[in-house]
């Protein structure tokens, strides 16, 4: 049994984010990152109340996790949880979060 669920916006994160640090980091820094973001994945899977309500950046009930400069967003009431989003922190956050509500 999975232990978490990627949504498709969450999976398109990913792919972009291995395409952008492959091109300008190389492949092994992007392979790195994202086997982090994945192990935060699963430490969230198991430890669902971990990370933080960010009422700044939406009123939705998620939770966020930060892995190096990217914001992992996750319902942690969802079972498996879900993997909503993989954000950059320096990216418009809270309004990448509304658009993906409408």
């Amino acid at each position: 049994m999975r232990r978490y669920i990627i949504a498709p916006k969450a999976a398109e994160d990913l792919t972009e984010i291995r395409a952008y640090l492959k091109r300008e980091a190389g492949l092994r820094v992007a392979q790195s990152t994202l086997n982090k973001i994945k192990d935060a994945f699963l430490f969230l899977s198991r430890n669902p109340g971990a990370g933080h309500v960010r009422e700044d950046l939406t009123d939705e009930p998620v939770k966020f996790w930060p892995v190096f400069s990217y914001l992992i967003v996750y319902n942690p009431t969802a079972r498996p949880i879900e993997i909503a989003r993989v954000i950059h922190s320096s990216r418009a956050v809270s309004a990448i979060l509304a658009q993906d509500r409408n």
